[in-house]
């Protein structure tokens, strides 16, 4: 679809509507979406057709010692995510710390855990050395101990 042979005027327009903060069309903000809106036109005839006239807008708004809108949401999630990555940071800390203490804690329940068992367990059972003698008539050991 070729462009409306007055597209760049209405740019141009938009820009000084929006500039002189007498927006009719849009919410008047310092963005590209907003000049497009302004202007009757696609965004992407902005950042595609007259790239131009886009850096014209953006270098206005620099000049006039304002900042574009689409900068300061940027700036501001910058902050965001700084803060959100330190707020990781400090968490992942706590996680390793947290674990090393629960390794140790199995440690310890694994070795008291092998001394309670041992404690637990019933003592071999010790057989007479009488009872193992091969020479000892199966008479003579007791009942239960027949071989």
């Amino acid at each position: 679809m070729s462009p409306a042979p007055d597209e760049r005027d209405r740019i141009r327009a938009a820009m000084d509507r929006i500039l002189q903060e007498t927006a009719q069309h849009s919410n008047g903000a310092l963005t590209i979406v907003a000049l497009a809106q302004e202007a009757g036109v696609p965004r992407n005839a902005l950042t595609q057709r007259h790239p131009d006239l886009k850096n014209d807008f953006y270098a206005q708004v620099r000049a006039r010692g304002q900042t574009p809108d689409s900068e300061i949401r940027l700036r501001q999630q910058i902050v965001k995510l700084k803060e959100l990555r330190a707020r990781d940071t400090a968490e992942l800390s706590q996680l390793q710390t947290d674990v090393e203490h629960l390794v140790r804690a199995v440690n310890q329940l694994t070795v008291e855990n092998r001394q309670l068992r041992g404690a637990l367990s019933p003592t071999p059972h010790i057989v007479r050395s009488e009872y193992l003698n091969p020479q000892v008539d199966c008479e003579e050991a007791p009942a239960g101990h027949r071989r």
